[in-house]
């Protein structure tokens, strides 16, 4: 097939980001009104699931409107918006880069573990510059919520990654998932 998207993985994406955001909006809040962002994992499994460029772009720009849509934070629609394309598009850096070397199903935790990190802390920098908090207040909603939410992030994507790969793997669109499962 030579075109860009294939509808069969978009239906796929989609999925994941409608569950991802039932998921987000459900989340309690942990602190000011901040909570586990668990379209962040969807958006993380698309990418595993299918590594192109145009998806991970699609996955960053469609979980930006998305978390920005849902976000009960101050200031958190203009984070999201920026945060999450760039965060993407990190993630599918990180995939790149480490694949070869690393098994996917060890390797999908980790830079989990990594992409939620570096999305709280641009998300946190964009907002606490519009909010305008005082300092200080970017290391303490780091470590209260994003670490937190790392760590939740890193253990769904244990349980997750190895039972999503094997059902797409089993599924009509294995071609397209072999390569990243």
């Amino acid at each position: 097939m030579n075109k860009q998207f294939d509808t069969r993985v978009l239906v796929m994406l989609s999925l994941l980001i409608g569950i991802g955001a039932v998921l987000h909006i459900f989340a309690p809040p942990i602190l000011f009104g901040m909570k586990p962002d668990m379209l962040l994992v969807m958006m993380f499994l698309g990418i595993l699931l299918f590594p192109q460029l145009p998806y991970v772009i699609l996955l960053g720009f469609l979980t930006a409107g998305i978390s920005a849509l849902t976000t009960s934070v101050p200031g958190g629609q203009m984070a999201n918006m920026v945060d999450k394309p760039i965060t993407a598009c990190l993630f599918f850096g990180l995939l790149i880069v480490f694949q070869k070397v690393i098994r996917p199903v060890k390797l999908a935790p980790v830079i989990t573990a990594i992409g939620t990190i570096i999305s709280g802390a641009i998300f946190l920098y964009v907002a606490v510059i519009i909010i305008g908090l005082v300092e200080g207040s970017f290391t303490a909603l780091f470590l209260a919520v994003v670490l937190p939410a790392a760590v939740l992030n890193t253990v769904a994507m244990i349980i997750m990654y190895p039972i999503i790969a094997r059902i797409f793997a089993r599924s009509r669109i294995s071609s397209i998932t072999t390569k990243a499962s």
